[in-house]
Protein backbone atom coordinates (compact mmCIF):
# COMPACT_ATOMS: atom_id res chain seq x y z
CA UNK A 1 0.00 0.00 0.00
CA UNK A 2 2.71 1.94 0.78
CA UNK A 3 4.41 2.15 -2.87
CA UNK A 4 1.36 2.33 -4.50
CA UNK A 5 1.16 5.89 -2.43
CA UNK A 6 4.54 6.79 -3.81
CA UNK A 7 4.17 6.05 -7.00
CA UNK A 8 0.68 7.89 -7.09
CA UNK A 9 1.81 10.98 -5.22
CA UNK A 10 5.14 11.37 -7.63
CA UNK A 11 2.82 10.51 -10.89
CA UNK A 12 0.54 13.59 -8.97
CA UNK A 13 3.41 15.93 -8.69
CA UNK A 14 4.39 15.82 -11.90
CA UNK A 15 1.02 16.20 -13.33
CA UNK A 16 0.81 19.23 -11.09
CA UNK A 17 4.48 20.56 -12.67
CA UNK A 18 3.30 20.22 -16.00
CA UNK A 19 -0.09 21.65 -16.01
CA UNK A 20 1.59 24.61 -14.01
CA UNK A 21 3.95 25.10 -17.08
CA UNK A 22 0.89 25.03 -19.61
CA UNK A 23 -0.73 27.50 -17.36
CA UNK A 24 1.81 29.76 -17.62
CA UNK A 25 2.46 29.80 -21.27
CA UNK A 26 -1.24 29.89 -21.90
CA UNK A 27 -1.14 32.69 -19.13
CA UNK A 28 1.64 35.08 -21.59
CA UNK A 29 -0.94 34.97 -24.87
CA UNK A 30 -3.44 37.88 -24.92
CA UNK A 31 -6.96 36.49 -25.31
CA UNK A 32 -8.82 39.95 -24.55
CA UNK A 33 -10.91 39.96 -27.72
CA UNK A 34 -12.82 43.81 -27.06
CA UNK A 35 -11.88 46.47 -29.38
CA UNK A 36 -9.50 49.00 -28.79
CA UNK A 37 -9.08 52.12 -30.13
CA UNK A 38 -6.55 52.56 -32.69
CA UNK A 39 -3.68 54.27 -31.41
CA UNK A 40 -0.30 55.20 -33.29
CA UNK A 41 1.61 53.01 -31.42
CA UNK A 42 2.18 49.16 -32.60
CA UNK A 43 0.90 46.66 -30.57
CA UNK A 44 3.20 42.97 -30.89
CA UNK A 45 0.85 39.74 -30.01
CA UNK A 46 2.46 36.87 -28.52
CA UNK A 47 1.48 33.92 -31.14
CA UNK A 48 1.86 29.81 -29.19
CA UNK A 49 2.89 27.67 -31.37
CA UNK A 50 0.62 24.11 -31.22
CA UNK A 51 3.31 21.45 -32.36
CA UNK A 52 5.20 23.04 -29.06
CA UNK A 53 2.45 22.42 -26.73
CA UNK A 54 1.48 19.11 -28.34
CA UNK A 55 5.27 17.87 -28.00
CA UNK A 56 5.49 19.77 -24.43
CA UNK A 57 2.49 17.69 -23.63
CA UNK A 58 3.85 14.00 -25.34
CA UNK A 59 7.09 14.86 -23.30
CA UNK A 60 4.90 14.87 -20.38
CA UNK A 61 3.21 11.89 -20.92
CA UNK A 62 6.55 10.12 -21.93
CA UNK A 63 7.97 10.98 -18.56
CA UNK A 64 4.86 9.76 -17.03
CA UNK A 65 4.99 6.57 -18.96
CA UNK A 66 8.54 6.39 -17.90
CA UNK A 67 7.72 6.97 -14.17
CA UNK A 68 4.78 4.84 -14.20
CA UNK A 69 7.63 1.88 -15.79
CA UNK A 70 9.97 2.56 -13.24
CA UNK A 71 8.01 2.39 -10.33
CA UNK A 72 6.40 -1.20 -12.04
CA UNK A 73 9.83 -2.01 -12.03
CA UNK A 74 10.73 -1.54 -8.62
CA UNK A 75 7.83 -3.22 -7.39
CA UNK A 76 8.31 -6.12 -9.53
CA UNK A 77 12.27 -6.63 -8.26
CA UNK A 78 10.36 -5.98 -4.99
CA UNK A 79 8.44 -9.05 -5.56
CA UNK A 80 11.04 -11.09 -7.06
CA UNK A 81 13.13 -10.28 -3.85
CA UNK A 82 10.39 -11.11 -1.27
CA UNK A 83 9.53 -14.72 -3.52
CA UNK A 84 13.64 -15.40 -3.51
CA UNK A 85 13.67 -14.63 0.55
CA UNK A 86 9.94 -16.62 0.95
CA UNK A 87 11.75 -19.49 -1.13
CA UNK A 88 15.08 -19.21 1.28
CA UNK A 89 13.22 -19.15 4.44
CA UNK A 90 11.11 -22.31 3.09
CA UNK A 91 14.70 -24.09 2.31
CA UNK A 92 15.79 -22.91 5.78
CA UNK A 93 12.72 -24.14 7.69
CA UNK A 94 13.15 -27.75 5.33
CA UNK A 95 16.80 -27.57 6.27
CA UNK A 96 15.89 -27.07 9.99
CA UNK A 97 12.95 -29.73 9.70
CA UNK A 98 15.56 -31.90 8.59
CA UNK A 99 18.50 -31.56 11.51
CA UNK A 100 15.59 -31.80 14.02
CA UNK A 101 14.37 -35.08 12.35
CA UNK A 102 18.65 -36.52 12.70
CA UNK A 103 18.37 -34.91 15.55
CA UNK A 104 15.93 -36.92 17.02
CA UNK A 105 17.02 -39.90 15.27
CA UNK A 106 20.54 -39.45 17.26
CA UNK A 107 18.77 -38.91 20.13
CA UNK A 108 17.06 -42.26 19.55
CA UNK A 109 20.19 -43.52 18.50
CA UNK A 110 22.36 -42.42 21.86
CA UNK A 111 19.14 -43.47 24.22
CA UNK A 112 19.40 -47.23 22.79
CA UNK A 113 23.21 -47.17 23.03
CA UNK A 114 23.13 -45.88 26.33
CA UNK A 115 20.40 -48.77 27.44
CA UNK A 116 22.54 -51.63 25.59
CA UNK A 117 25.67 -49.89 27.44
CA UNK A 118 24.05 -50.07 30.68
CA UNK A 119 22.70 -53.70 30.26
CA UNK A 120 26.57 -54.58 29.44
CA UNK A 121 27.72 -52.68 32.24
CA UNK A 122 25.31 -54.88 34.28
CA UNK A 123 26.61 -57.83 33.01
CA UNK A 124 29.91 -57.11 33.42
CA UNK A 125 29.15 -56.33 37.11
CA UNK A 126 27.51 -59.41 37.50
CA UNK A 127 30.52 -61.04 36.15
CA UNK A 128 33.02 -59.60 38.46
CA UNK A 129 30.53 -59.83 41.53
CA UNK A 130 31.39 -63.67 40.43
CA UNK A 131 34.97 -62.79 39.99
CA UNK A 132 35.67 -61.12 43.55
CA UNK A 133 33.31 -64.11 44.98
CA UNK A 134 36.10 -66.45 43.26
CA UNK A 135 38.99 -64.33 44.62
CA UNK A 136 37.69 -64.35 47.92
CA UNK A 137 36.85 -67.95 47.75
CA UNK A 138 40.55 -68.77 46.67
CA UNK A 139 42.17 -66.11 48.92
CA UNK A 140 40.00 -67.82 51.75
CA UNK A 141 41.46 -71.02 50.38
CA UNK A 142 44.84 -69.81 50.20
CA UNK A 143 44.39 -68.42 53.44
CA UNK A 144 43.12 -71.62 54.59
CA UNK A 145 46.34 -73.57 52.75
CA UNK A 146 48.42 -70.59 54.47
CA UNK A 147 47.27 -72.09 57.93
CA UNK A 148 47.23 -75.73 57.02
CA UNK A 149 51.18 -75.15 56.04
CA UNK A 150 51.32 -73.42 59.67
CA UNK A 151 49.65 -75.84 61.33
CA UNK A 152 52.27 -78.73 58.80
CA UNK A 153 53.71 -79.75 61.59
CA UNK A 154 51.08 -80.54 63.41
CA UNK A 155 49.49 -82.29 60.58
CA UNK A 156 50.56 -82.80 56.90
CA UNK A 157 47.74 -84.80 55.96
CA UNK A 158 45.18 -81.97 57.22
CA UNK A 159 47.23 -79.55 54.79
CA UNK A 160 47.19 -81.98 51.76
CA UNK A 161 43.80 -82.62 51.87
CA UNK A 162 43.01 -78.34 51.88
CA UNK A 163 45.56 -77.85 49.03
CA UNK A 164 43.42 -80.56 47.35
CA UNK A 165 39.92 -78.92 47.82
CA UNK A 166 41.68 -75.68 46.77
CA UNK A 167 42.71 -77.07 43.44
CA UNK A 168 39.31 -78.89 42.89
CA UNK A 169 37.58 -75.78 43.21
CA UNK A 170 39.69 -73.40 41.12
CA UNK A 171 39.20 -76.23 38.39
CA UNK A 172 35.23 -76.49 39.05
CA UNK A 173 35.14 -72.74 38.89
CA UNK A 174 37.44 -72.60 35.39
CA UNK A 175 34.61 -75.67 34.22
CA UNK A 176 31.61 -73.51 35.30
CA UNK A 177 33.32 -70.43 33.24
CA UNK A 178 34.02 -72.99 30.32
CA UNK A 179 30.27 -73.61 30.79
CA UNK A 180 29.13 -70.08 30.89
CA UNK A 181 30.73 -69.54 27.08
CA UNK A 182 29.20 -72.86 25.67
CA UNK A 183 26.31 -72.14 26.70
CA UNK A 184 26.37 -68.83 25.25
CA UNK A 185 27.85 -69.74 21.91
CA UNK A 186 25.11 -72.57 21.50
CA UNK A 187 22.73 -70.20 22.91
CA UNK A 188 23.48 -67.99 19.80
CA UNK A 189 23.91 -70.54 16.77
CA UNK A 190 20.48 -71.79 18.00
CA UNK A 191 18.87 -68.00 17.55
CA UNK A 192 20.52 -68.09 14.37
CA UNK A 193 19.39 -72.00 13.36
CA UNK A 194 16.21 -70.78 14.52
CA UNK A 195 16.28 -67.52 12.32
CA UNK A 196 17.47 -69.58 9.29
CA UNK A 197 14.72 -71.86 9.51
CA UNK A 198 11.75 -69.25 9.98
CA UNK A 199 13.30 -67.73 6.67
CA UNK A 200 13.10 -71.10 5.09
CA UNK A 201 9.48 -71.23 6.59
CA UNK A 202 8.06 -68.35 4.93
CA UNK A 203 9.90 -68.86 1.76
CA UNK A 204 8.21 -71.96 1.44
CA UNK A 205 5.28 -70.95 1.94
CA UNK A 206 5.42 -68.43 -0.51
CA UNK A 207 6.23 -70.65 -3.15
CA UNK A 208 3.73 -72.76 -2.04
CA UNK A 209 1.27 -70.31 -2.37
CA UNK A 210 2.37 -69.22 -5.71
CA UNK A 211 2.32 -72.64 -7.16
CA UNK A 212 -1.12 -73.17 -6.12
CA UNK A 213 -2.25 -69.41 -7.28
CA UNK A 214 -0.16 -70.83 -11.29
CA UNK A 215 -2.18 -74.23 -10.59
CA UNK A 216 -5.60 -72.53 -10.42
CA UNK A 217 -4.81 -69.64 -13.81
CA UNK A 218 -3.26 -72.90 -15.64
CA UNK A 219 -6.83 -74.31 -14.58
CA UNK A 220 -9.40 -71.64 -15.38
CA UNK A 221 -7.40 -71.04 -18.69
CA UNK A 222 -7.58 -75.07 -19.62
CA UNK A 223 -11.09 -74.41 -18.89
CA UNK A 224 -11.70 -71.50 -21.51
CA UNK A 225 -9.98 -73.27 -24.16
CA UNK A 226 -12.42 -76.29 -23.51
CA UNK A 227 -15.42 -74.38 -23.63
CA UNK A 228 -13.69 -72.53 -26.87
CA UNK A 229 -13.21 -75.51 -28.40
CA UNK A 230 -16.15 -77.01 -27.88
CA UNK A 231 -18.18 -73.47 -29.01
CA UNK A 232 -15.60 -73.92 -32.83
CA UNK A 233 -16.25 -77.84 -32.84
CA UNK A 234 -20.36 -76.77 -32.26
CA UNK A 235 -19.87 -74.04 -35.39
CA UNK A 236 -18.14 -76.88 -37.23
CA UNK A 237 -20.94 -79.20 -36.96
CA UNK A 238 -23.76 -76.13 -37.94
CA UNK A 239 -22.24 -75.43 -40.29
CA UNK A 240 -21.36 -78.77 -41.80
CA UNK A 241 -25.17 -79.10 -41.57
CA UNK A 242 -25.37 -75.97 -42.91
CA UNK A 243 -23.52 -77.45 -46.30
CA UNK A 244 -25.31 -80.83 -46.16
CA UNK A 245 -28.93 -79.22 -46.88
CA UNK A 246 -27.00 -77.17 -49.15
CA UNK A 247 -25.53 -80.23 -50.97
CA UNK A 248 -29.07 -82.16 -50.42
CA UNK A 249 -30.29 -80.15 -53.12
CA UNK A 250 -27.27 -79.43 -56.03
CA UNK A 251 -29.41 -81.73 -57.62
CA UNK A 252 -32.25 -79.41 -58.50
CA UNK A 253 -29.91 -76.16 -58.23
CA UNK A 254 -28.25 -74.02 -61.23
CA UNK A 255 -24.77 -73.04 -62.16
CA UNK A 256 -24.98 -70.13 -59.71
CA UNK A 257 -26.24 -72.39 -56.58
CA UNK A 258 -23.28 -74.40 -58.01
CA UNK A 259 -20.98 -71.35 -57.27
CA UNK A 260 -22.55 -70.63 -53.96
CA UNK A 261 -21.45 -74.08 -52.70
CA UNK A 262 -18.08 -73.67 -53.83
CA UNK A 263 -18.10 -70.28 -52.08
CA UNK A 264 -19.73 -72.34 -48.86
CA UNK A 265 -17.00 -75.12 -49.20
CA UNK A 266 -14.19 -72.34 -49.18
CA UNK A 267 -15.77 -70.73 -46.42
CA UNK A 268 -15.63 -74.20 -44.38
CA UNK A 269 -12.21 -74.62 -45.60
CA UNK A 270 -11.00 -71.40 -44.17
CA UNK A 271 -13.09 -72.01 -40.82
CA UNK A 272 -11.26 -75.35 -40.42
CA UNK A 273 -7.95 -73.99 -41.39
CA UNK A 274 -8.73 -71.23 -38.58
CA UNK A 275 -9.93 -73.74 -36.36
CA UNK A 276 -7.06 -76.04 -36.65
CA UNK A 277 -4.89 -73.21 -36.03
CA UNK A 278 -6.40 -72.17 -33.10
CA UNK A 279 -5.54 -76.23 -32.05
CA UNK A 280 -2.31 -75.87 -33.47
CA UNK A 281 -1.60 -72.42 -31.19
CA UNK A 282 -3.16 -74.07 -27.82
CA UNK A 283 -0.86 -77.09 -28.31
CA UNK A 284 2.09 -74.94 -28.05
CA UNK A 285 0.49 -73.07 -25.56
CA UNK A 286 -0.04 -75.62 -23.49
CA UNK A 287 3.62 -76.41 -23.40
CA UNK A 288 5.05 -72.95 -23.28
CA UNK A 289 6.87 -72.05 -19.89
CA UNK A 290 4.68 -69.65 -18.10
CA UNK A 291 6.30 -66.23 -17.52
CA UNK A 292 5.51 -62.65 -15.85
CA UNK A 293 7.61 -61.31 -18.25
CA UNK A 294 5.48 -62.55 -21.61
CA UNK A 295 2.42 -60.64 -20.85
CA UNK A 296 1.65 -58.35 -23.59
CA UNK A 297 3.83 -59.86 -26.09
CA UNK A 298 4.01 -62.14 -29.23
CA UNK A 299 6.13 -64.25 -31.14
CA UNK A 300 4.65 -65.44 -34.88
CA UNK A 301 6.21 -68.00 -36.73
CA UNK A 302 6.18 -70.01 -40.08
CA UNK A 303 5.29 -74.08 -38.88
CA UNK A 304 6.42 -76.61 -42.09
CA UNK A 305 4.70 -80.05 -41.26
CA UNK A 306 5.00 -83.76 -42.38
CA UNK A 307 2.14 -86.16 -42.98
CA UNK A 308 2.10 -89.05 -40.71
CA UNK A 309 -1.67 -90.08 -41.45
CA UNK A 310 -4.24 -88.76 -39.24
CA UNK A 311 -1.82 -86.53 -37.67
CA UNK A 312 1.67 -84.46 -38.83
CA UNK A 313 5.25 -83.84 -36.84
CA UNK A 314 7.08 -81.03 -37.28
CA UNK A 315 9.47 -80.66 -40.03
CA UNK A 316 10.54 -77.18 -39.90
CA UNK A 317 10.26 -73.77 -37.88
CA UNK A 318 10.66 -70.55 -38.60
CA UNK A 319 10.43 -67.05 -36.58
CA UNK A 320 8.49 -64.31 -38.98
CA UNK A 321 8.61 -61.65 -35.99
CA UNK A 322 7.89 -60.85 -32.36
CA UNK A 323 9.60 -61.10 -29.00
CA UNK A 324 13.37 -62.86 -28.92
CA UNK A 325 12.88 -64.14 -25.54
CA UNK A 326 8.92 -65.46 -26.10
CA UNK A 327 9.98 -66.57 -29.47
CA UNK A 328 12.95 -69.05 -28.24
CA UNK A 329 10.71 -69.98 -25.20
CA UNK A 330 7.88 -71.05 -28.30
CA UNK A 331 10.70 -72.98 -30.65
CA UNK A 332 11.11 -75.23 -27.75
CA UNK A 333 7.32 -75.42 -26.58
CA UNK A 334 6.78 -76.41 -30.59
CA UNK A 335 9.61 -79.15 -29.87
CA UNK A 336 7.71 -80.46 -26.89
CA UNK A 337 4.60 -81.30 -28.92
CA UNK A 338 5.10 -85.08 -30.29
CA UNK A 339 2.09 -84.68 -33.18
CA UNK A 340 -0.41 -82.08 -34.59
CA UNK A 341 -4.00 -83.43 -35.77
CA UNK A 342 -4.59 -83.03 -39.20
CA UNK A 343 -8.53 -82.75 -40.51
CA UNK A 344 -9.99 -85.48 -43.59
CA UNK A 345 -10.06 -82.50 -45.89
CA UNK A 346 -6.76 -83.24 -47.84
CA UNK A 347 -6.77 -79.67 -49.21
CA UNK A 348 -7.04 -78.53 -45.59
CA UNK A 349 -4.46 -80.60 -44.50
CA UNK A 350 -2.29 -79.23 -47.27
CA UNK A 351 -2.34 -76.07 -45.95
CA UNK A 352 -2.18 -76.85 -42.34
CA UNK A 353 1.29 -78.58 -43.86
CA UNK A 354 2.81 -74.52 -44.44
CA UNK A 355 1.50 -72.18 -41.97
CA UNK A 356 1.77 -68.98 -39.97
CA UNK A 357 1.02 -69.10 -36.46
CA UNK A 358 0.60 -66.16 -33.85
CA UNK A 359 1.68 -67.36 -30.42
CA UNK A 360 0.42 -65.00 -27.55
CA UNK A 361 0.39 -65.97 -23.65
CA UNK A 362 -2.52 -65.37 -21.85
Amino acid sequence: MKKNNKLTKSITISFVMHALLVAALIWGTDFNMSPKEPSGQIVQAVVIDPSAIREQAAQIREQRQAASKAEQDRLDKLRKQSEELEKNRKQEEERIRKLQQDKARAEKAAVEADKKRKQQEEQRRLEEEKTRQAEAERKQQEEATRKAEAARLAGIAAAKEAEERAAKERIRAEEAEKARIAKEQQAAEAAKKEQLERERAEKAEQERIAQEKAAAEAAEKAKIEQQRLEQLERERKAQEEALNNIFAGMAEENAANAEAAARARNQRNADELARYSAIYTQLIQSKLRIDDAYRGKQCRVNLRLIPTGADAIVNQVKVISGDNQLCSATRSAISQVSSFPLPTEADVAKQLTNINLTVVPE
